[in-house]
């Protein structure tokens, strides 16, 4: 039986670390006496951070993403595109396309995807304010920016059977071989959606 090391307050720390993605209970430990180690110049700082968040940290009520003002930063920024509405299923994803700025566009944070096995019906997501933003004049395009798993491809169908009484164009994102990917390297699924929505040279 594995027993403790630390004072309640520092075993507290550890199994909240090992909350976090990535992190089981031995990077938690290391993370947690990292923490302590440097506490003037990492754990304090951090602390303050966090609570600062905890306060401040609110949804924006137009895209569903996080910020610390609501409308959020991406949408009050006038250099946006408004016609295009890229549709993510988490704000993670939406961070990930801000990363690799391929697309100057306003967002729609669905908060998940259709699961039946999980219980997630379209009620569950933000689906209601999508349609409305997709009535807005002047929106042509709304991007599906899902996940190629069944649940994503899944929400896909829906929401542009949801969509298709509007005069948008409902585009999704191109699968296949991955920029620098070696064929050998890819699985089955990857190389025939490749075939499939092959393109000319």
């Amino acid at each position: 039986m594995a027993q403790h090391v630390a004072g309640p307050e520092i075993e507290r720390l550890i199994q909240l670390l090992a909350r976090l993605p990535g992190l089981g209970p031995r990077s938690a430990r290391r993370a947690a006496l990292h923490l302590i180690k440097k506490r003037e110049t990492l754990l304090n700082p951090l602390s303050d951070a966090m609570r600062i968040a905890n306060e401040r940290i609110v949804v924006c009520s137009s895209c569903g993403n996080v910020d610390t003002s609501d409308p959020c930063t991406i949408c009050r920024d006038p250099k946006r595109d408004p016609s295009i509405l890229v549709v993510v299923e988490d704000v993670s994803d939406l961070w990930a396309l801000e990363r690799a700025g391929a697309i100057n566009a306003k967002y729609h944070v669905l908060g998940g995807v259709l699961s039946p096995l999980d219980g997630v019906r379209p009620e569950h997501l933000n689906l209601e304010r999508l349609v409305t933003r997709a009535s807005e004049p002047g929106v042509t395009e709304i991007i599906l920016a899902l996940n190629a798993t069944v649940d994503g491809q899944t929400t896909a169908h829906y929401i542009t059977e949801l969509l298709a009484h509007l005069p948008v164009k409902v585009t999704k994102l191109a699968h296949g071989v991955p920029v620098g990917g070696e064929l050998d390297y890819l699985d089955e699924g990857t190389l025939s959606a490749a075939i499939r929505q092959r393109t000319s040279f």
